[in-house]
């Protein structure tokens, strides 16, 4: 897949255009499941397709131009995304809810990827 493509995965994980775009049925399933169920580990992802976390990670790569974990983190984060928009849950409920044990850690990673606090990112989105 050319570069633009693996832009493209960071963003619209599971889109159903680039599902189809992959060859091989055992990523296409992953790739559903991710869409459908974001709190996955590749371990689990591995088990699930009896391949080795390591293989399981060189073919998806290979595949979509992009590392299986950062779909993993990036699904996990715009789902808290679309729940601080959408929810009243505190910053620790959408923590918990998107897979973190500690809230601190969803926060530095929330931060991470969208330059701004969770709360901070509420606000903006106009949910109090």
């Amino acid at each position: 897949m050319a570069n633009g493509g693996a832009r493209k995965w960071g963003t619209e994980i599971g889109a159903a255009a680039d599902i189809e775009q992959v060859r091989d049925r055992r990523l296409r399933e992953l790739l559903e499941r991710i869409e459908s169920e974001p709190l996955q580990k590749i371990q689990d992802c591995a088990l699930a397709f009896k391949l080795s976390q390591s293989h399981l990670q060189h073919l998806f790569k290979q595949a979509t131009g992009v590392g299986l974990g950062h779909v993993l983190y990036e699904r996990r984060l715009q789902r808290a995304a679309k729940l601080l928009r959408s929810t009243d849950m505190s910053v620790k409920e959408i923590a918990g809810a998107v897979g973190y044990r500690h809230s601190s850690s969803f926060t530095r990673a929330f931060e991470r990827r969208f330059n701004r606090a969770p709360l901070h990112f509420r606000s903006e989105s106009g949910v109090h």
